[in-house]
């Protein structure tokens, strides 16, 4: 049973390292979205289309920072130059972001509140970024 476990953590070691990196830049991006939201919005619940789209902006911001270097460490295990990987990663990044505004929107106009429409846009974009970072960015030599 032991070795069973073993295996399986060492088949599935990348998703599972991309899963604790992304709960861990999912903590520092939000903690700075409700901060910025806590200071310069009163912290409201139903934040406007403006106060939403700079909130995505602050959430992404921070997260593609932490990001990037923890899982070009930790996930990816990359020693690629960082001027090759960088700027396809932040462009990824920039692509999901999209994804995030678009996806906070849509549930906005549907009355979900910031909770709600935080989630939903996190698990959405946390796969395709997996999926963006897997196949274009931290690319293994063969």
């Amino acid at each position: 049973m032991i070795e069973k476990i073993k295996q399986l953590l060492i088949r599935y070691e990348e998703i599972i390292v991309y899963l604790i990196v992304g709960v861990l830049t999912t903590i520092v991006s939000w903690a700075a979205k409700f901060l910025w939201n806590f200071i310069f919005y009163d912290n409201t619940l139903y934040p406007t289309v403006v106060q939403n789209l700079v909130l995505s902006g602050v959430n992404w911001t921070t997260g593609v920072i932490f990001a990037y270097f923890t899982n070009r460490r930790f996930v990816f295990k990359s020693h690629a130059p960082m001027r090759q990987e960088a700027p396809k990663f932040v462009l990824s990044r920039v692509s999901t972001l999209f994804m995030d505004m678009v996806t906070v929107q849509v549930l906005k106009a549907f009355g979900a509140d910031i909770i709600v429409q935080t989630l939903v846009s996190a698990v959405i974009v946390t796969i395709a970024n997996y999926v963006f970072s897997k196949l274009f960015v931290f690319q293994k030599k063969k």
